[in-house]
């Protein structure tokens, strides 16, 4: 039998998404995005006037990240959107789809940069010194400041993680660009360019994996991090009067911020099933962070366990007759 109490956690909508953290989010990476689009122009120009790899490089990380930016900016508009009778848990789940992209991107770009740096190894080019180091610089800038304006949005948000990645990749090769400037400069010595932009993509490729992970995790309905589900029948029996036995429990999350969680609760004879699936759902949100619970409620048997016996019973009538 299933017995779900009134609890407005089960229909509430104004998760991380939707209020006044949503909305400062979404602010922030549109903001970042325009930033970021804006100086991915000259940085091509730049790029293509001193012949630095490490500008052109960087270039193309920030015409994606222009992408990914206003991809994320698009999710978090999108997640604003009630669910409806075919998406019934909402658009949420949109943002974490758009940080694993943002990730693959994030590989796809460090292999570019990769296999240009060999090419530029093997036959190198002249570069302009003084060219490259000014746009570098005004790169450096530009990505500080979006950076700045990233970092003070939710962190544990993955599509603002996602987001952060891409700008911190671009940050790490302005200053990649401007060391490999300077150096060529008062040395001349080209390779420093090359060598400095695997350098950043190696950097950026761990960050990527960590994305990819976290986002893929949430994706596959995996346990939500930081939940060990060892703890959860313990507390749950301990805490809840009139609670005999927990099982056939799932836990996964819509987004990192929003979990969710299935359950059997076997209570006692005596018991008020409304009155502890109402406690259920609250120890689940106190101790366990779990907004959204689904509680079946059973007093003598699993009914899953029941049906599996009487399907198991008839097979073997069947194969005896």
């Amino acid at each position: 039998m299933s017995d779900h109490s009134p609890n407005p956690d089960d229909h509430d909508h104004s998760h991380g998404f939707t209020g006044h953290t949503a909305g400062a989010n979404e602010t922030r990476i549109g903001i970042a995005a325009l930033l970021t689009g804006l100086f991915m122009v000259a940085e091509v120009v730049g790029g293509l006037i001193s012949g630095s790899l490490a500008l052109l490089a960087d270039a193309a990380h920030m015409l994606t990240d222009f992408a990914a930016l206003g991809l994320g900016w698009f999710a978090f508009r999108l997640s604003r959107r009630p669910s409806d009778e075919r998406r019934t848990f909402g658009y949420d789940r949109f943002e974490v789809l758009v940080a694993f992209v943002n990730g693959l991107a994030l590989f796809v770009i460090a292999g570019f940069i990769v296999v240009e740096a060999v090419e530029r190894l093997q036959a190198p080019g002249d570069i302009l010194g003084g060219t490259m180091l000014v746009v570098a610089i005004g790169g450096l800038i530009v990505n500080i400041v979006v950076f700045a304006i990233l970092n003070g949005a939710d962190r544990d948000n993955l599509n603002i993680r996602g987001a952060v990645l891409h700008v911190l990749g671009d940050l790490l090769g302005s200053v990649a660009a401007i060391v490999a400037a300077v150096v060529i400069l008062a040395t001349g010595w080209t390779p420093i360019d090359p060598i400095l932009s695997v350098l950043v993509a190696a950097l950026v490729l761990v960050s990527a994996w960590r994305l990819v992970r976290d986002a893929g995790h949430v994706l596959l309905e995996g346990t939500p991090k930081g939940l060990d589900m060892a703890d959860v029948e313990p507390h749950l029996v301990e805490s809840v009067a009139g609670l005999r036995e927990v099982h056939h429990v799932h836990a996964w999350s819509i987004t990192p911020e929003r979990r969710m969680a299935t359950l059997h609760a076997c209570i006692e004879e005596a018991a008020d099933g409304t009155v502890v699936t109402r406690a259920i759902k609250m120890e689940l949100k106190r101790r366990f962070a779990i907004g959204h619970a689904t509680v079946e409620i059973e007093r003598d048997c699993c009914a899953d366990h029941d049906h599996a016996h009487r399907h198991d019973d008839a097979n073997l009538k069947d194969r005896s007759a």
